[in-house]
């Protein structure tokens, strides 16, 4: 009895604390919950004089929310301090719900805050903005020259489906530029006026456009760049073609080889045909000629292997394959295994050439497995014979020569009837026969 009462009292003790520790947590958690809406109802007055009512709706709605469920925990904290006794359970449950309750509201107000920090500092960046915007856009308007001059440029090298790449004009860009100029001045009013939604709508507008608007002097210029590094590869490719063409014209010359030899030619052709061209199109056009051409000559410089070869050595594996399990079959109990993994490899290795298509592609795969699969087989016989002579001498296998301590000699019978007496000892008929 006094261990188990020690061990009660030592419980009761635990909860206790625990419950004290809770109590504790509870009446902190709502002060610290109090003192946040109190820092977000100040955060939400700031942020709707200078955001307006539109952009801090979400968070109002969530402060309202938040109001309304710590009237529950402020009321469960009067009930643990009223003059009504409560038990300890009913303690410990209304500690947790006010705990519990504390920690959502301060987990929406995190949220709702943290969403327009960012927009009350573009905000309050806006005169940096708009200074930035003006100057950027006066910037991009003194370069409009240099891009019309340079887009007829481009006009003049290259066809109308390359420039398709740029999809805007120089008139465009010096649109954007007039409407980021504009916006900004209408942000500025708006702002004056206090009309902040607008103002700051009208900001947006301003910067996403000059962005725009910046992108397309930056696409003009990259385009240009990268034509020309095009055309660089694309005279190598012409130049490396056209010597795989003389090349192919000396070598064995399979159907395969003069339709790639035509179809290279004809994009050679195609690509000096007119000074207007595509150089990322011809790249293509004349890469995919040449990879051709290079694979149909590197196939006509390998000779097919005769049918008549690969029947051969399938043959001769088969043969190889029957006369090594003829005589591992007939000398079971002498074989060891390493003669029957080789067979069994080579019976794997003969399976899958059965498994190849049958076109001149696998005939050299073929070939191969019918050697490897003849030498495993002549391998398989090599050491079966091995075993079989080892046997006969009387030094592998055991000794067949003296059965279970009866007389015999080694060699001779003994060894000639080794194989049947040792299935017979697995069949427990060994003493019936020689009784």
């Amino acid at each position: 009895m006094g261990f188990w009462g020690r061990r009660s009292r030592e419980a009761n003790a635990a909860q206790d604390a625990a419950d004290t520790e809770l109590s504790r947590k509870a009446q902190l958690a709502l002060v610290a919950a109090d003192e946040r809406i109190r820092v977000a109802s100040d955060e939400l007055a700031f942020a709707t004089a200078e955001l307006g009512d539109s952009a801090t709706a979400n968070l109002k709605v969530g402060l309202d929310a938040v109001r309304e469920h710590m009237t529950e925990a402020f009321q469960l904290h009067q009930l643990n301090h009223d003059h009504i006794p409560d038990t300890a359970d009913e303690l410990r449950t209304r500690n947790a719900r006010i705990v519990q309750l504390c920690e959502w509201a301060e987990s929406v107000l995190d949220e709702r805050t943290t969403e327009l920090k960012e927009r009350v500092e573009r905000v309050r960046r806006a005169p940096e903005t708009l200074a930035r915007v003006r100057a950027t856009a006066e910037a991009l308007r003194s370069r409009l020259p240099d891009m019309q001059g340079t887009l007829e440029r481009l006009a003049a090298m290259y066809s109308p489906a390359a420039l398709q790449r740029v999809r805007l004009n120089a008139d465009d860009a010096e649109q954007l530029l007039d409407f980021a100029v504009r916006s900004a001045d209408l942000s500025e009013r708006r702002r004056a006026s206090g009309k902040l939604e607008d103002a700051n709508l009208a900001l947006e507008a301003a910067t996403e456009t000059l962005r725009r608007a910046e992108s397309i002097f930056d696409s003009i210029d990259g385009f240009e760049i990268e034509a020309l590094r095009t055309q660089t590869t694309l005279a190598d490719v012409i130049e490396d073609s056209r010597g795989d063409l003389v090349a192919a014209r000396t070598e064995r010359r399979t159907p395969e080889v003069e339709a790639a030899i035509e179809r290279l030619d004809a994009a050679l052709a195609e690509v000096s045909g007119s000074r207007q061209r595509d150089p990322f199109a011809d790249l293509a056009l004349v890469s995919a000629a040449n990879a051709a051409l290079d694979e149909a000559r590197e196939k006509a410089a390998k000779p097919v292997i005769p049918l008549e070869h690969v029947r051969h050595a399938i043959s001769a594996a088969d043969h190889s394959i029957g006369i090594a399990a003829g005589v591992i079959d007939g000398h079971r109990g002498w074989i060891g295994a390493d003669a029957r993994t080789r067979l069994s490899e080579a019976r794997r290795i003969r399976s899958d050439i059965s498994a190849l298509p049958s076109s001149e592609g696998t005939r050299e795969e073929a070939l191969r497995l019918a050697h490897r699969s003849s030498a495993l087989a002549e391998d398989a016989l090599s050491l079966a014979q091995r075993d079989i002579d080892s046997s006969r001498n009387g030094h592998g296998g055991g000794d067949w020569g003296n059965w279970g301590g009866r007389s015999g000699r080694s060699g001779g019978a003994g060894s000639v009837l080794g194989p049947v007496i040792g299935g017979v000892i697995l069949g427990g008929l060994l003493d019936d026969i020689f009784d």
